[in-house]
């Protein structure tokens, strides 16, 4: 369905911009979506690097291990092929809880190490497994609990009440993840997607895959038993945390002129990701696990992984600016905007919906110029806001996770995520208009 899309999309651009003499706007795009798609790749290295070398002393740790134990009841009801007690499982609760918080640097790291666990179980390379759609259903419905960089974007834009999307955002990203889970299951049951199902036994990794990849990921077993913590060790890490809470209560103590509440709101989307780079590297040094040595060890992959998504990337990237470029999100809003005001969107957040599932700088963009017109705080501001904090980019995030793997047949995961989306909207539009209009 993916590759029908691209070509559709490629081929409409062309003859849209032939038509409304864009054809040098439409070359233009072309060559700086390209190499957009490579700086994006080789900018991804150094944040891909650190996190999945972060990830190699949490594996090292234990931690994983213990994660997935905790949440094994509900990890196997959604994850039915997946052992429980597989790295895959923590990878994916990582990633789906740095997404809950913001945290989207640390969120795609998470998210290809989980694919990469996931493709360990695959029969069949290069078709994604119900248990790869789900994630990534999951993954671009967005279940948003802080939703720290559009708040900061409704800060910049001067809301007086920044923090107003939060109610609104966990309804319509709740309503989406739940749609998102339900079409997933339900898709692979059709006929079409059930006979493209991978099925069998797993097959063994390939020699180049076992000379590349660190033999640690691809050979050595999970620890039956997690690593202990060392008692002075513990010690130490638990004085840290009492200090560095200690620094936020005093900040927050000697903050004159300035609500508690609201500080604490607007300053916790800057502690939370330096909390979770101490947390992971601080439990694994509590476990006398060589930090530098599982950091290194890990981060290996990040340039094998930012290469290998490069042509993806460049697919993806290409299509999207050319459909820009062309003029076809304009046709779409002038055909849709009458449509859109029958369920209370306004016709000047349509770009918003139709862009954010293409391309996440485009609809920051969007965003901020809708705000920036006609007020955070107004009807708009908070619905913009609010689609932009409860979707999420599902064309990149297909092109970077199935590309880590090698994905082609990606089967039920575009419709299922594309409905993820559209549910994300239209909830958006329901509870904005329900609670502000």
């Amino acid at each position: 369905m993916l590759n029908g899309i691209i070509v559709f999309i490629m081929v409409a651009s062309i003859l849209l911009a032939a038509f409304t003499g864009s054809m040098q706007a439409l070359t233009d795009a072309i060559l700086q979506s390209a190499k957009a798609a490579v700086t994006l790749a080789i900018g991804l290295i150094g944040v891909m690097a650190f996190f999945l070398g972060l990830m190699k002393v949490a594996e090292d740790g234990g931690l994983l291990r213990l994660i997935a134990r905790a949440l094994g009841p509900v990890l196997r009801r959604l994850f039915p092929g997946v052992p429980v007690d597989h790295p895959a499982m923590s990878a994916m609760i990582l990633n789906m809880g740095s997404n809950m918080m913001g945290l989207g640097n640390a969120a795609t790291p998470f998210g290809i190490k989980a694919m990469e666990e996931l493709d360990r179980l695959n029969p069949v390379k290069g078709t994604a497994t119900n248990a790869m759609v789900l994630f990534l259903a999951i993954n671009t419905s967005a279940l948003a609990i802080l939703p720290s960089g559009m708040i900061s974007l409704r800060m910049a834009a001067g809301s007086e009440n920044s923090t107003g999307i939060f109610l609104t955002t966990w309804f319509a990203s709740g309503c989406a993840t739940v749609v998102a889970i339900t079409a997933a299951f339900l898709l692979a049951r059709l006929p079409r997607y059930r006979a493209s199902e991978p099925r069998g036994e797993v097959a063994p990794p390939d020699a180049a895959e076992d000379e590349a990849a660190p033999a640690s990921s691809t050979e050595t077993p999970v620890p039956s038993t997690a690593p202990r913590p060392v008692g002075w060790r513990s010690a130490l890490v638990a004085a840290f945390w009492i200090a560095l809470l200690g620094a936020m209560a005093w900040k927050i103590v000697n903050a004159r002129g300035t609500d508690p509440v609201e500080l604490i709101r607007s300053e916790l989307s800057f502690w939370i990701l330096p909390a979770l780079v101490a947390f992971l590297a601080l439990f694994g040094w509590s476990r006398a696990v060589p930090v530098y040595d599982s950091l290194v060890e890990g981060a290996k992959q990040g340039f094998q992984v930012a290469v290998r998504i490069i042509p993806y990337l460049v697919a993806i990237l290409v299509a999207v600016g050319m459909f820009r470029a062309s003029g076809g999100i304009d046709v779409l809003e002038r055909v849709l905007g009458p449509l859109t005001s029958l369920i209370g969107m306004p016709a000047e957040a349509l770009p918003v919906a139709i862009v954010r599932p293409l391309s996440g700088t485009g609809a920051m963009g969007v965003v901020t110029e809708i705000m920036h017109a006609n007020g955070p705080d107004t009807l708009l501001g908070y619905m913009v806001s609010t689609m932009s904090g409860s979707t999420d980019t599902t064309f990149y995030i297909l092109a970077v996770y199935f590309g880590a793997v090698g994905i082609r047949q990606t089967r039920h995961a575009l419709p299922a995520c594309l409905l993820a989306d559209a549910t994300g909207i239209l909830a958006s539009v329901f509870i904005v208009n329900l609670l502000y209009g």
